[in-house]
């Protein structure tokens, strides 16, 4: 079967694209992989959080899709909305790296390490909220770019640390500056990381079952939990909002934080159970009900409803 698969032009998801369409030619298939630019790539000059665009990483990838251009999409899980339109659907999610953060530096070996004032760079709210809980007297400092840009800008002396998804520098090969894979309590990863979606066409049931084999139950379990504690949270891909959730033996743990961007007030929540969507949701609403939803409601610059008390 001939498969295109659409994908950013980034080296992280070329490397993406690439890796599905191996597994895919290894089943016999025909794989071809077309770059598309989205929005996101081409504004390059502005942290994220200011630009919030929803899907800025994915809608002109699902015009592809709907247009018949390409047949599947490879992203980054995180940078999907969490509400898809009903012409698209997630066939598969494969299994998940490592979804932690990790410190990368020339010099220091960790968080605690680095000295008063570092320089630290990352583009995510979620990343500077935390950091500055635990560190408030370091220097944070706006980082977009892929993966070589912003480790090359680390090696030239411009950061003294930067703070990056531990699965793009594994995927990559890129680890030479890994100091500290940053623990989920200290740093709640943004809910999805590490993980892949494959998107088609809804109803399309030749690709979906060609992809079907790629979809790892025990990472759909946890992402579907993360995604549902963003969704409950009203959160893209660009707020102060961490999930991580573990599935062991049939049960789920969810470890989830929001904090206010100046790192002031930092909620984490956590919680156990078996059904996903309901744990996600549970905790969202608590951290919502503790302050979370004032803590958005800055951010957005907007009202953002409150769950009703049962």
């Amino acid at each position: 079967m001939r498969l295109r698969i659409g994908s950013r032009g980034s080296q992280l998801a070329l490397w993406q694209a690439n890796h599905i369409g191996a597994l895919l030619r290894e089943r016999g298939h025909d794989v071809e992989v077309e770059i598309i630019h989205t929005t996101g790539d081409k504004i390059v000059d502005v942290a994220l959080a200011k630009v919030g665009t929803k899907g800025m990483f994915t809608k002109e990838i699902e015009d592809g899709l709907a247009s018949n251009h390409v047949d599947l999409a490879v992203h980054s899980l995180k940078d999907l909305p969490t509400e898809l339109s009903d012409r698209f659907e997630i066939v598969a999610i494969p299994t998940r790296e490592d979804p932690r953060d990790a410190l990368c530096s020339v010099r220091y070996s960790s968080i605690e390490d680095l000295p008063q004032g570092a320089r630290v760079g990352t583009s995510s709210l979620r990343r500077e909220a935390q950091l500055k809980g635990l560190r408030p007297d370091l220097m944070v400092h706006p980082l977009r770019g892929n993966v070589d840009t912003r480790l090359r800008k680390l090696q030239s002396g411009e950061y003294d640390a930067v703070i990056l998804a531990c699965a793009g520098l594994k995927r990559l090969g890129r680890t030479e500056t890994v100091k500290q894979i940053i623990s989920v309590d200290k740093m709640c990863p943004a809910a999805g990381q590490g993980a892949l979606a494959i998107e088609t066409r809804a109803g399309d049931d030749e690709v979906r079952n060609a992809l079907a084999f790629l979809d790892d139950t025990a990472s759909r379990t946890e992402t579907d939990c993360e995604r549902a504690l963003l969704r409950k949270m009203g959160g893209g891909c660009q707020v102060p909002i961490g999930a991580s959730a573990t599935l062991h033996h049939g049960e789920l743990h969810l470890d989830a934080v929001v904090a206010s961007p100046d790192g002031s007030v930092v909620l984490r929540e956590s919680a156990t159970g078996e059904n996903a969507d309901e744990l996600g949701e549970a905790v969202g609403e608590k951290l919502l009900q503790r302050g979370g939803a004032k803590i958005l409601e800055q951010v957005y610059g907007q009202q953002v409803a409150v769950p009703e008390q049962p």
